[in-house]
C-alpha cells in the first residue's frame, strides 16, 4: 500500500489552517489550538516546512509563521517532497535515494518511471488553496419544532 506518513499528512494539516487566514501570522501555539496537531509536532513541522521554503518565520514579539507563498501556489508534490524526500515508487525510479541490486537485469527498468511521471503530475496539479477548501455539510431536510424524524443527511441518503 501507497501511504503518506502521518507528518506529512500533519504537515498538510496545519498550511491548510494557515491557508484559511493567510494574512494572519500564526504562533506554533495557536497552529497546534486550531489544528488539533498536538504542539511538538507543529513546532517539528514549522521547522520542516520553513527549511524548505514553504513557511516564512518572524522573530520577535509579534513574530511567528506564515505561508511564503499564497496557497494556490503551493502543491501536495512540494510538501510531500519537504517531509518525505524525491517522490519514488520503486526504487529504479529516477530520484530514488536507493538503487536497485537487480536493477541492469528488470525488465520493469524504466517502465515505472512513468508509473511516477504520472502520480507527480498529479499530486502537482492540486494546490494547497484546493485542500484548504470547506467542504460543505448540510442537511436535506431541515429539522421543524415538533418533529420526530431526524433531518436526512447526505450520507444516510447515500446509503439508500
Amino acid at each position: 500500500m501507497f501511504r503518506l506518513n502521518r507528518l506529512t499528512d500533519y504537515a498538510v494539516v496545519v498550511m491548510s489552517q494557515m491557508a484559511q487566514r493567510p494574512d494572519v501570522t500564526n504562533s506554533a501555539h495557536d497552529i497546534a489550538a486550531d489544528s488539533g496537531v498536538p504542539l511538538p509536532t507543529v513546532s517539528k513541522l514549522l521547522g520542516t516546512l520553513a527549511r524548505a521554503g514553504l513557511m516564512s518565520s518572524q522573530r520577535g514579539a509579534s513574530g511567528g509563521y506564515v505561508l511564503s507563498r499564497a496557497a494556490e501556489e503551493i502543491t501536495m508534490a512540494e510538501i510531500i517532497q519537504a517531509l518525505e524526500g524525491p517522490i519514488a515508487l520503486t526504487a529504479c525510479v529516477d530520484g530514488a535515494e536507493n538503487s536497485c541490486d537487480v536493477e541492469s537485469l528488470c525488465p520493469m527498468r524504466g517502465n515505472w518511471n512513468r508509473v511516477n511521471t504520472a502520480i507527480h503530475a498529479a499530486l502537482s496539479s492540486v494546490t494547497l488553496a484546493d485542500m484548504s477548501m470547506a467542504v460543505p455539510t448540510f442537511a436535506l431536510r431541515p429539522k421543524i419544532a415538533g418533529d420526530k424524524l431526524p433531518p436526512v443527511t447526505a450520507g444516510q441518503l447515500a446509503e439508500t
